[in-house]
């Protein structure tokens, strides 16, 4: 039977139109379907309108007379090119071998030092023999369960032993002065920015192809405008913030000088009947608690203010918890994203218009003072400061009185001077509240250690003299630094809370044979066995140890006989 020309060329019309839309099975019954409507002659006119094959015009017909359950894909399973998997059997444990982990500290591997691209992984693997495209290898990093993903900050490295315990000093604190109605600030310095023209992370809308222009290079033009160092006060209870933008130096000064402007902006207005305030730290920076100059600034801002401050440093490696990183900086970074920070008005009008759905509000000044560093703060101006070390961790947690009074610790009664320390105050070194032993626990540790370590150090001696000692014993100069004190110092080391500069000046020696007495001494309480409790206590100073004492000593100066 003859098919009319008309019905071909309408048979091509519809395969033109249809089959982009389609895809090869569905083409294939379609072309099925005409040819059976057709009749005898069908199968030819069909391929002829398609431009197809007869035996792919055939195949859908057959599909069609079948019957069979929609498959659900273009081939039958099976059908189609092998994957290269499939045919190279060494393929896929040669890719992991590249991609493993484990791999990665092997010297010897081909792509240690390497980007692990698809591309240079699909070269390295064509090298060895295994012919693959880098869109093949992509295939199957991702059936193993791979994806391309960044550096995750998680390694925290080593944690200090007392680290939550001092989140839950700090809680606690925090909680007393929120509950007495006194304010709770958490501080820190923000990162530096360049004021300028320069590129700033993020991205803002603009109209297509017209993005905003900013310099090629990040070099600080020191003719233009300078940069900006924001430190911010985050009021915990009051969902604010004061943003102080400083134009000189990142320094203790400037930092407590941010504090001040806070409190006569806003932190006196809303709190007007507060006593205290309790101020969270990082443990570095220009706040950090082993910069003295911070201390001597916010002891005058207490004796100015009338405030007693009280000082909670977060422990090392933390600064990532302080609040003032999560409830305020972060903010101030997504609300000036993409945005260059071209002026200080700029920056202080970003910040200030920075909210929250949870309504924080913040302020922002322009701080053009000065602030020089290199400013030295020496023992005594330490020692003068009205400062109290709290008993649990001294160097973390402190308050600083309004009144000037000598240093002291909590639990002084407020007036009273701390004894300073001399030579009636060496015999106090024994007490149980420093050593973390009892009397009795002392005295036979050093009535045990004490022969032993005499008759080490004549053995020492003996060895560099080449011969016996030619006098007898005790005769010569008195022993200064006796072998009882040398027990007692490396106990006193052993807790934690003396530096060995500090137990040269107690006992009135060097640091040098402090150390070398740990030296010597620590292998003996090892040998016996004698394990010494550690302590939260902190000292700077002999007047901290003096004054630490004085709070929490169990005996005066005057009934304690020396360590012999």
């Amino acid at each position: 039977m003859r098919i009319p020309d008309e019905i071909r060329v309408q048979l091509a019309v519809k395969f033109e139109v249809l089959f982009p839309h389609l895809d090869e099975r569905q083409q294939r019954l379609l072309m099925g379907a005409e040819a059976r409507l057709l009749g005898h002659g069908g199968i030819r006119a069909v391929a002829r309108a398609a431009d197809a094959s007869e035996t792919t015009v055939r195949k859908g017909v057959d599909e069609l007379e079948a019957g069979v359950e929609p498959l659900g894909r273009v081939r039958r399973p099976g059908g189609g090119r092998k994957k290269a998997a499939d045919l190279d059997a060494g393929l896929r444990p040669a890719l992991l071998a590249l991609v493993e982990p484990d791999m990665r500290g092997d010297p010897m591997s081909p792509l240690r030092w390497t980007t692990k691209s698809t591309r240079n992984l699909a070269a390295e693997l064509t090298r060895q023999g295994h012919r693959v495209s880098a869109d093949t290898v992509g295939d199957l990093l991702r059936e193993e369960g791979f994806s391309l993903q960044a550096n995750s900050k998680t390694l925290e490295g080593k944690q200090h032993p007392d680290r939550d315990a001092q989140f839950h000093y700090i809680n606690e604190q925090a909680k007393d002065h929120i509950g007495a109605g006194d304010p709770v600030v958490s501080v820190d310095s923000k990162k530096k920015e360049m004021v300028g023209e320069y590129k700033n992370a993020g991205r803002e809308w603009q109209p297509t192809g017209d993005p905003v222009k900013v310099k090629t290079h990040d070099f600080l033009d020191r003719e233009g405008p300078g940069k900006a160092i924001p430190y911010g006060i985050y009021d915990i209870a009051g969902n604010s913030g004061w943003v102080s933008v400083g134009t000189d130096h990142d320094t203790a000064a400037f930092a407590v000088a941010s504090i001040r402007r806070w409190w006569r902006g806003a932190g006196q207005g809303d709190y007007p009947h507060a006593r205290r305030l309790l101020i969270t730290a990082d443990a570095g920076g220009s706040n950090g608690y082993r910069t003295r100059a911070w201390k001597t600034e916010l002891a005058a801002l207490a004796a100015e203010t009338g405030l007693e401050i009280t000082v909670c440093h977060l422990p090392p490696g933390t600064s990532k918890w302080n609040r003032i990183e999560h409830r305020l900086f972060s903010h101030i970074s997504m609300n000036w994203r993409g945005r260059p920070l071209t002026s200080h008005e700029v920056i202080l009008q970003s910040i200030a218009a920075t909210t929250t759905r949870t309504g924080l509000t913040v302020r922002a000044e322009l701080d053009t003072g000065a602030y020089p560093t290199g400013v030295k703060v020496d023992d005594a101006q330490v020692d003068a400061l009205a400062m109290t070390r709290h008993r649990f961790h001294g160097d973390w947690n402190y308050t600083l009185d309004a009144q000037q009074r000598g240093p002291t610790t909590t639990g002084t009664p407020h007036g009273a001077e701390p004894r300073q320390w001399g030579a009636r105050q060496h015999a106090r070194l024994t007490d149980p509240e420093l050593t973390g032993l009892t009397r009795a626990q002392l005295d036979a540790l050093i009535s045990r250690l004490a022969p032993i370590q005499a008759a080490q150090r004549e053995h020492q001696r003996r060895h560099r003299r080449g011969h016996e000692r030619q006098r007898a014993p005790g005769a010569g100069p008195r022993q200064a630094f006796t072998d009882p004190d040398r027990i007692l110092a490396t106990v006193l080391y052993q807790r934690g809370c003396f530096t060995h500069a500090l137990l040269g000046a107690l006992f009135e020696t060097s640091s040098q044979t402090i150390t070398r007495t740990i030296q010597e001494t620590q292998p003996l309480l090892d040998q016996h066995e004698y394990t010494v409790p550690r302590s939260t206590a902190r000292f700077t100073t002999p007047a901290d140890v003096a004054a630490y004492l004085d709070a929490y000593g169990t005996e005066s100066p005057d009934n304690i006989k020396h360590a012999c």
